[in-house]
């Protein structure tokens, strides 16, 4: 089986902009023979999607009867390709930053990020919330566990170890300049994933976003990678978009 991760340009708070973009992504990933396309933490929505004032961004989350959701369910129903991602979730009241898995056309799995850092959380209150836990499952054979970006860096990292995964799929949302990722960050991210399963596969998303003086900076600066026994054994280099596959 073939994954296909997708390093996409985002834009924050642009939902329709940026389905178009992993549709794309999608569609060039089942050309190549991918059956699952991965994308980055808060892909819907853009990580800097919220502005901390609960009343303003509950109407940014979304949930699994949303159209974005229908919409992407679509997707991968009529092109055939399952699709996992990252984006803001609305449940009731709460917010979370969250992991999907569609397959066939069907969400099957959901993810909420147990560390804090997705948040400002000096600023917000208990709408903007944690999940319990890691998400341990089988995907087509496989023993998969999902992480969010910090989720493995922080004190929640223990929740993750000796799950007993194959393979850890880790959507980030990491704004390391490409000089520092290649000199030595990503050889530290490819041994944390080890401590927690011998192959992964991270995916990191590009934006720019608005300065005060207003201009524009880049905040994330893409990248993919797969790790195998704490080395890379395959990458796309930051600072453009792209599409890595790996085979399972």
């Amino acid at each position: 089986m073939r994954a296909a991760l997708a390093a996409v340009s985002l834009i924050d708070g642009d939902v329709s902009g940026n389905l178009a973009r992993m549709e794309k992504a999608a569609r060039e990933a089942k050309t190549c023979g991918a059956s699952l396309c991965v994308f980055g933490e808060c892909a819907v929505q853009g990580f800097n999607a919220l502005s901390w004032e609960y009343e303003a961004d509950r109407n940014r989350g979304i949930s699994a009867d949303s159209e974005a959701f229908r919409r992407l369910c679509a997707l991968s129903r009529r092109i055939g390709i399952d699709l996992l991602f990252g984006y803001i979730e609305r449940d009731g009241d709460a917010l979370y930053s969250s992991c999907a898995l569609i397959e066939d056309g069907i969400p099957t799995r959901n993810y909420r990020r147990v560390s804090r850092g997705w948040k400002e959380f000096r600023r917000t209150d208990s709408h903007y919330r944690e999940g319990d836990g890691p998400l341990i499952f089988d995907y087509r054979g496989i023993r998969c566990l999902a992480a969010l970006c910090g989720d493995l860096w922080d004190s929640t990292a223990p929740l993750f170890q000796n799950t007993g995964a194959d393979l850890l799929l880790w959507p980030v949302y990491i704004c390391y300049s490409p000089e520092e990722w290649e000199n030595g960050i990503r050889r530290e991210y490819a041994e944390k994933a080890a401590e927690f399963a011998p192959r992964a596969l991270l995916v990191n998303s590009l934006c720019r976003i608005r300065t005060q003086n207003g201009g524009e900076e880049t905040d994330a600066w893409g990248g993919c990678a797969c790790f195998e026994g704490g080395k890379t054994t395959a990458s796309l280099p930051m600072d453009r978009t792209g599409i890595l596959f790996a085979e399972l």
